[in-house]
Parts: C-alpha cells; sequence; structure tokens
C-alpha cells in the first residue's frame, strides 16, 4: 500500500527542513528527485504542518513530474499494488483495473482528520481543520492537472456515513467485482 499523499508530504517536510521555500518550484523540484521510500516513516509527514506544505509543493508541475515514475513503478509491481491518493486513477494508473474514488463530505473528513491529529498529540481545532481541506481542496481543484478529477471509470464509493470497517468491506467489494470483470475480459 502507498498512500501517495505521503510523498509529497516528504517532499514539502523534507524542504522546509532543509531552510527551502515551499513556493520555490526549482528546489521543491529538486527534493523530490531524492525521495526515496525510507522518508515516509517519519513522523513528521503525518503532522498538520506536512498535510499543508504537500498541498503547497504539490501544485509544482516539476514536483509531479519527479513523483510520477515512483508513483507509477509502485503500481506497475507483479502482483498488482494498492495506492491512495488524488490522482491515481487518471494520472498514475489510467488503466488499473480496479479503481475507488473515495470521498466523504468536508466535515467528516475534518472530523476524522482532527481525531487523528489530536491522538498524535497535536493541538489543533476542528474548525481550523475544516479551513484547512477546504483551502487544499480549492487549490488542488482549481490546478490545470485537476488531481480531484474522478476517473470516468471509477466506482464512487463516499464513506461520509460509513465506519472504518463498513468503508474497508465496500471497497474490498468493489476491488473483487472489477477483478471478477478483468479477468473474464
Amino acid at each position: 500500500m502507498l498512500d501517495t499523499g505521503l510523498l509529497y508530504r516528504a517532499v514539502g517536510v523534507t524542504l522546509a527542513a532543509e531552510g527551502g521555500d515551499l513556493g520555490d518550484p526549482q528546489a521543491a523540484g529538486a527534493v523530490a528527485r531524492r525521495l526515496t521510500a525510507d522518508w515516509l516513516a517519519n513522523p513528521a509527514v503525518r503532522t498538520r504542518a506536512a498535510g499543508e506544505a504537500a498541498s503547497r509543493v504539490g501544485a509544482h508541475p516539476q514536483v509531479r513530474a519527479a513523483l510520477l515514475d515512483f508513483q507509477r513503478a509502485f503500481a506497475s509491481q507483479p502482483g498488482g499494488a494498492v495506492l491512495d491518493g488524488r490522482d491515481i486513477g487518471t494520472v498514475i494508473a489510467p488503466d488499473a483495473p480496479a479503481k475507488l474514488y473515495v470521498t466523504a463530505s468536508p466535515e467528516v473528513r475534518a472530523e476524522r482528520r482532527w481525531r487523528q491529529l489530536t491522538e498524535q498529540g497535536e493541538a489543533v481545532g476542528y474548525e481550523e481543520i475544516l479551513a484547512d481541506i477546504a483551502r487544499r481542496d480549492a487549490r488542488d481543484s482549481g490546478r490545470a492537472d485537476a488531481p480531484m478529477a474522478r476517473a470516468t471509470d471509477a466506482a464512487l464509493l463516499d464513506t461520509t456515513e460509513m465506519s472504518i470497517s463498513a468503508a474497508a468491506d465496500a471497497a474490498r467489494r468493489i476491488v473483487e467485482e472489477a477483478r471478477r470483470r478483468w479477468e473474464q475480459s
């Protein structure tokens, strides 16, 4: 499983730690080209600040291009792979036999993220997280490469009213059905 958002978070966290400017496309691209899977284990990539940094560096075409091969290589490994991210079905693996577009209302996403951050010990308010999500969604949906676009052949899975286990079960059913169709074709 590859959470592709962690790649962008790792680039942002590393660039900031090195004293770089998150708004500098060349500096961010250079960091992205050095990325290794080991960077994803850094606890700093799961913080609120890392999420904001990811959204900022992810807007740079140089970063997206540098991380494209990394993600595609992971997606094409023998036996298949699971990738989680905003542009997997449209950009990274457009020919994948099973695609899910997982969504939830901004309020539910904010609640989930708020719980995650507070469990990690971060002091942050729900309203702040909701505002962060609104800004990120607006930034990501307004870009020319539109990472929030749903692939036309992706199954929609709205988890707003689902528990984690119900969402996992629904996703598993969708993938199993897609695999059956793919194996029959």
